[in-house]
């Protein structure tokens, strides 16, 4: 195995491990003593021994598993056990997961109580060793979290990723030549082409909301940034005091959903229709628009080659700058992970590895994370992947990135989110009653 390109004084040493390493308190699930959070982390690398990472990821989205398999090809001593569960699954199940049978890496939705209760691994030593540190700094802040868990946003570094993903509006050119659509340069505008879709005939926006899943929060997020700030939003997501999201900008948020809700925007059954539902609507031509996020990229090139654009959800007044969802999906190293050396190895392999990188931009659509300088891997003139990229680049440009709102904590998105989103669908519950039941339960979740 090479070795990492840092030494020196971040050199990290596995002799420090031994007195570094403290009994915290046991974790939910069992009498597991769990290490505390150190800079001082076993050595990274995997060795010449054959080696088996255990792996959980998101199902549904390919890009991990694709990684996997390459960095098996290249290091054939590495192979990985693998296992995919949904997105609410994860989040649900994390904290007893990495108490009695962690794996080595994990997709996790949301990282800062499993870090305030020692169940994650300090990444800061090998950000160090590995030079992550030297990185535009916005492409980790939200995968650092204070002590005891909050605020995110700040601290030691719980997770990595390896791409800043952006979502934004996917729309089908072939429909939208039909209603003469041109990509809208205010939210009024982009009202306007809603309004001509339903009058053609056409679904206007291709959503999912059933489940856990709380789809809707998705076009609500973008609706936000439109009418609010994506930094006071970050603050809410980051858990820090006093920040709330009922705020007048965001309830106002909330209303323009409902009032896309009420005209039918969106197909009746959007309460009953999964994720995959959602992207079959789309990729079969039967919706005009869909807010999504550039991990669909890859696939919308291959099934609908030259046939979908993509642009920023459009602000209330033109000529400000979009803001979006923006940030790695993150994959931790569990704090009992029997191989994290190897694991750490394997995600700074990801975004620093040219082949790597490539898959990265062919399989996942999106920016990969690494230094400012760092080569962009090709894409095809036209395509959606080029649209998606260019997006991302505008936003880390511009600093209106901001994380998903349903990582504000690890039960937001299951508990408060979803049926909250699901009761406004149906016409059960207010915008306003919406962010008071969202911010209350964030409030006993968080504390204070």
């Amino acid at each position: 195995m090479p070795r990492p390109r840092r030494s020196g004084p971040h050199a990290i040493a596995v002799a420090a491990l031994a007195s570094a390493l403290l009994v915290g308190c046991s974790a939910p699930g069992g009498d597991h003593p769990v290490a505390t959070s150190t800079t001082a982390v076993p050595a990274p690398g995997c060795g010449t021994d054959p080696v088996v990472l255990r792996a959980r990821f998101e199902t549904g989205f390919p890009l991990a598993r694709a990684l996997t398999d390459e960095f098996t090809r290249q290091h054939p001593t590495v192979t990985w056990e693998v296992r995919e569960e949904q997105f609410a699954v994860l989040a649900r199940n994390a904290p007893r997961l990495l108490a009695d049978h962690p794996p080595d890496l994990v997709r996790l939705p949301q990282v800062s109580d499993l870090a305030g209760d020692g169940l994650l691994l300090d990444l800061d030593g090998y950000a160090a060793e590995f030079g992550w540190d030297d990185w535009p700094a916005a492409q980790l802040r939200q995968m650092r979290v204070g002590p005891g868990g909050r605020p995110r946003g700040e601290g030691p570094l719980y997770a990595m990723g390896f791409s800043t993903s952006v979502t934004g509006v996917f729309y089908n050119r072939d429909l939208a030549a039909r209603i003469g659509f041109r990509e809208p340069a205010t939210l009024a505008e982009f009202d306007e082409a809603l309004a001509r879709a339903k009058d053609a005939g056409i679904t206007p926006l291709a959503g999912f909301n059933a489940g856990a899943t709380a789809g809707l929060v998705f076009p609500l997020q973008s609706l936000m940034a439109a009418y609010g700030s994506p930094s006071a939003i970050d603050s809410w997501t980051f858990q820090e005091p006093g920040a709330r999201i009922d705020t007048p900008a965001n309830t106002e948020a909330a209303r323009h959903l409902q009032r896309w809700l009420r005209a039918g925007y969106f197909d009746a059954d959007v309460n009953a229709t999964d994720y995959a539902r959602m992207l079959d609507r789309f990729t079969s031509g039967r919706a005009l628009f869909m807010v999504n996020g550039d991990w669909e990229s890859g696939v919308l090139d291959r099934r609908m080659p030259g046939r979908v654009g993509f642009f920023l959800a459009p602000p209330v007044r033109a000529g400000d700058r979009r803001a979006a969802m923006s940030g790695p999906p993150t994959f931790a190293v569990p704090a009992r992970a029997a191989h994290p050396g190897c694991a750490a190895f394997f995600l700074n392999w990801a975004v620093t590895d040219r082949v790597a990188r490539g898959i990265t931009v062919r399989v996942g659509g999106a920016l990969p994370l690494g230094p400012a300088d760092a080569d962009r891997p090709p894409v095809e003139p036209g395509s959606v992947t080029a649209a998606t990229l260019a997006a991302a680049a505008a936003v880390v440009a511009d600093g209106t990135g901001m994380d998903f709102v349903a990582n504000a904590t690890g039960a937001v998105l299951a508990e408060s989110w979803t049926p909250g989103l699901q009761e406004l669908a149906a016409g059960e519950r207010t915008p306003e009653e919406l962010l008071r039941r969202v911010q209350a339960d964030y409030t006993d979740q968080v504390g204070g």
